[in-house]
Parts: structure tokens; sequence; C-alpha cells
């Protein structure tokens, strides 16, 4: 495991003496909520990414450039600021791909559980080592928390099992008679998911009741997400819990690809009664 490490830090520096070529992409949005009751708020949104590619070798660097804060401790907000968001390294040697994330983002605003948990899930900087092994379609991974993965597809049913300190995770997932059925067991825990088409409206189920609509109508694409009522877990005063009920609540958006390259969507929210208006386009 070292000496790949130290192979692919090696190929890293060789290459950035001679990147080859350059790519820019990004998107930019503004949104105007009514936020129901409240007072209503206008929000922008621009990111940027960069992606440096030298032979076997890419780097990928993505940035919000809207002016959000530098992620320093400081409350005050810098709206020249442009905050870098992920910094991936990744290079292939023969059947070896090694993949470094090496950026810690603070993921609290998206690490939420079941039971209402909101904090920041720790360091999520990592390497990744994955074989291509001559075993039919399967593939192997390791990575530095010393987890190995095996992945691989047998008739029509594609399968990964993880090994891990205490918490082995298996998924799976098939198609089968016009149905997309996806399962996970992580360390004795499963959740399920089932996806399937009808009269061209496509509809997903999923194992904590949440159902999901997405179908087309003279030119717009319609979403019908409905979350059922979920049990919030005890506080805690080691952890930020919230002790709040979690209730069912509905959202509908219409969103429209318009011949500019632009995409306006209206997204209506029961659980707050808010409406939001968006605009975005991708470059």
């Amino acid at each position: 495991m070292k000496k790949l490490i130290a192979l692919f830090a090696t190929t890293a520096v060789a290459s950035t003496s001679a990147m080859g070529a350059i790519a820019l992409s990004g998107s930019a949005s503004v949104s105007y909520d009514d936020n129901g009751s409240a007072a209503s708020a206008t929000t922008y949104d621009a990111d940027l990414t960069i992606t440096g590619t030298a032979g076997a070798t890419t780097y990928t660097t993505s940035m919000d450039i809207d002016g959000g804060t530098d992620g320093s401790a400081s409350t005050t907000v810098n709206n020249n600021d442009v905050s870098v968001t992920s910094a991936v390294l990744a290079t292939t040697i023969g059947p070896v791909t090694i993949s470094a994330d090496m950026y810690d983002e603070n993921d609290a605003a998206t690490t939420v559980t079941a039971g209402g948990l909101i904090a920041d899930s720790g360091d999520n900087r990592s390497v990744t080592v994955s074989l291509d092994a001559p075993i039919g379609d399967a593939t192997i991974g390791l990575d530095d928390t010393g987890d190995v993965t095996v992945t691989g597809t047998f008739s029509g049913v594609t399968v990964a099992h993880t090994v891990q300190d205490g918490a082995d995770t298996t998924t799976g997932s098939a198609s089968i008679a016009g149905m997309d059925i996806t399962l996970t067991n992580d360390a004795g825990a499963s959740e399920w998911s089932i996806g399937t088409t009808v009269a061209g409206t496509a509809v997903t189920l999923n194992s904590d009741k949440a159902v999901t609509a997405t179908f087309g109508v003279t030119g717009n694409t319609v979403v019908v997400s409905h979350t059922a009522e979920r049990a919030a877990a005890a506080s805690t005063t080691s952890t930020k819990y919230s002790t709040a009920q979690k209730d069912a609540y509905t959202t509908i958006a219409v969103s429209r690809d318009l011949t500019s390259g632009a995409t306006l969507s209206a997204t209506y929210d029961t659980s707050n009664s808010s409406l939001t208006l968006k605009a975005a386009v991708a470059f």
C-alpha cells in the first residue's frame, strides 16, 4: 500500500511540469424564495470546476465563486471570497487506479441520519486504490482505512461488498421486469428502493416510505416528492440531535430547459409553504 502511494506521489509530481490539457466547466443560478409567511429572500450560486490532465493523471478542483465565506472561524462574510469545495488527484498505473481526495469539507449541512443527527462527519480526505483484477467482471478496491471492496456484475445483478471493521456493507442492484431495484445492508440495517416507469411517469419508492414521481407535461418536467413522517431521536449532550418531530411533507417542482441553454424552475414545499423560483445555466 505504501509503495503504491509513493509511486502515485512520484507520478503526480513528475506530471506537474507538463500538464497536457486544462478544461473549465461550471454553473450559475439565481433563486427567489417567498419563504411562505416569513421574509422573502434572493440567493445566488456560481461554481467553477478546473480539470487538468497529463497522460493517465488527472487533477480536478471545484470552487464556489459567488462570494461565500473562506471557511475560517470568522463569522464575517467576505463577498470577494472564493471557496474550494473539492480537490481530487487520480492516476492509473497499469491495472491499478489510485485516487486521492485532498479536501476535508465540512459536511454538517448534508450529513443527516434517520435519527436527525446533524454534524460534521470528520476528516473526509482519503486515498483509494482500485485493482482491475482478472476475476470475471469483479473489481477489488482498497482504501487507506483498510476497507476492502469487491464489486461485480453477475447475470444482470450488480453486487458490492465492503469488508470493514465491525460493520460490513453489502449493496445489490438489478433491473427485473421493468423495475430498478436496489438493496443495501449496512451493519445489519437494510434499506431498499424500487423504481419503475408507468405511462411515461417514473416512480420511485424507498424503504423510508418516501415516494417520487417524475413526468413531462407540454415541454416541462414535473417532479412530485413525498417524504413520510420520521421519528426524531432523543436529545443528547454529546451529539447534535433535533428533538422536533419530523413531519411528512411534499415538494412539487416544475422545470423547463430553454433554447438559450438556461433552465427555469419553480418548487413548492409544503413543509413551510414556500415557493422558490430559480434560473440556472451550466457551461
